[in-house]
């Protein structure tokens, strides 16, 4: 009869949901400037409807890009003209999506009665991490409680968690997840992370110094809009759901939307590109929301927003090849921080400037931050490589969160112990 249900219910997400039925993701490697400037030429054709999951920046780093079955052909001929060499990662994408529903649904049981009994090794929907955060709070009422910073688009409130043991504006460390909405094993790691901070303060030494002197805000899901889209209409949706005036297109990247070089190279001014920056800095509420939280707190020492995928540790400047001040204490303690990370399984990540280790990005979460004077400004990029990309298996989310966690804790460490 499970079995049944289950069927039943896969039936109807699949008659809501866009297919994405035949659409292979290419890996291309270019070999030359020359091909990378052919392959920036193709993601401007926009009647190819292509996703590009990594952008062309240069020949040391791999493209990947989804194309839909009909202009498959004519990808491949453009590339096999140009000779450039390209490969099938995902040969149907919609294959492994209806294998992370299943295992969605299979995985289902009914509403946890506490965080220990969440599941933290499945993906969850907005509805259901939400339930989770309250039933956080409900739990430990003298260490976390719930700011709502703003509103979606859509209305929905911006929840953000706060861990705190007392006092009044205490130094604080702001972490963010799901900025991008179809990166879903950032905010499934955000519930983890959030589990362990509890658990942690009392038990680990470390943890405990941290709280005992700052404070840590945590937004699990800083898109919900774009990341209840996933779960019911489009499990590749990366941007906002706002609809843009005299465009059928929808939705701004919310990391190309902030005052940091608006506007530059590294952002699109095209409604439907992926990487759309909005009419105007801060446009989006979902931004605007944390840009009055960081200004009205004046007090975040370190700020770090995780994003999936490419195993990267990032920190500014995306939108100029100026170094930041403090370059080397940034870059010697991203060093620090990947080291801990691949001592537990050991994955390895690249670190260094946004602008130096993947491509020019203007509009930046941590290039804002950092000129708001948050010295310790860092982006994540989760698991994997490539092989998954933003469909990651449900399998990896523990491991990916546990190793993170190690990072996360060596650059709050070192905010902690050069903080006044």
């Amino acid at each position: 009869m499970r079995g049944l249900l289950i069927f039943a219910a896969l039936i109807v997400v699949a008659l809501c949901r866009e297919s994405f039925e035949g659409h292979q993701v290419l890996r291309i490697t270019a070999k030359d400037e020359t091909q990378i400037s052919l392959l920036k030429e193709l993601s401007e054709v926009e009647e190819l409807q292509l996703d590009f999951w990594t952008e062309p920046a240069h020949p040391t780093l791999p493209v990947d890009v989804r194309v839909p079955s009909q202009s498959l052909q004519m990808v491949e001929n453009y590339l096999d003209s140009n000779n450039i060499h390209y490969s099938v990662m995902i040969k149907n994408l919609q294959a492994f999506l209806d294998e992370e529903q299943q295992e969605m649904f299979r995985a289902r049981a009914g509403q946890p009665k506490n965080t220990d009994a969440y599941d933290y090794a499945n993906y969850h929907t907005l509805t259901e991490i939400y339930s989770f955060m309250d039933m956080l709070v409900a739990e430990n009422p003298n260490l976390v409680s719930k700011i709502v910073i703003g509103k979606s688009y859509e209305g929905r409130p911006l929840n953000v968690l706060k861990f705190s043991t007392g006092g009044s504006n205490r130094p604080g460390i702001w972490i963010d997840t799901g900025i991008h909405s179809r990166e879903w094993v950032t905010p499934a790691s955000g519930t983890w992370f959030a589990k362990k901070i509890v658990t942690g303060y009392g038990s680990d030494p470390s943890m405990t110094a941290i709280l005992d002197k700052m404070d840590i805000f945590l937004e699990i899901v800083t898109n919900p809009d774009g990341y209840h889209y996933t779960h019911t209409s489009n499990r590749m949706w990366r941007k906002t759901r706002k609809p843009n005036p005299g465009s059928s297109c929808v939705g701004v990247d919310p990391n190309r939307n902030w005052d940091a070089g608006f506007g530059g190279p590294g952002a699109s001014g095209s409604p439907c590109s992926e990487t759309y920056r909005g009419p105007r800095a801060h446009s989006e509420s979902e931004v605007k929301s944390i840009v009055d939280f960081v200004t009205s707190h004046g007090n975040l020492k370190a700020f770090v927003s995780i994003h999936s995928y490419s195993q990267m540790l990032l920190y500014p400047y995306g939108y100029t090849r100026t170094p930041v001040k403090d370059q080397q204490e940034l870059h010697d303690l991203a060093k620090k921080a990947i080291t801990e990370l691949a001592s537990l399984y050991g994955t390895r990540y690249r670190y260094g400037s946004i602008i130096n280790t993947i491509y020019q990005a203007s509009g930046g979460t941590i290039d804002w931050t950092y000129n708001q004077g948050i010295k310790y400004s860092y982006t994540f990029e989760l698991r994997d490589t490539g092989r998954y990309g933003f469909i990651l298996p449900a399998s990896q989310i523990i491991p990916t969160a546990q190793e993170t966690w190690l990072a996360l804790m060596a650059i709050m460490e070192h905010t902690n112990a050069n903080t006044l």
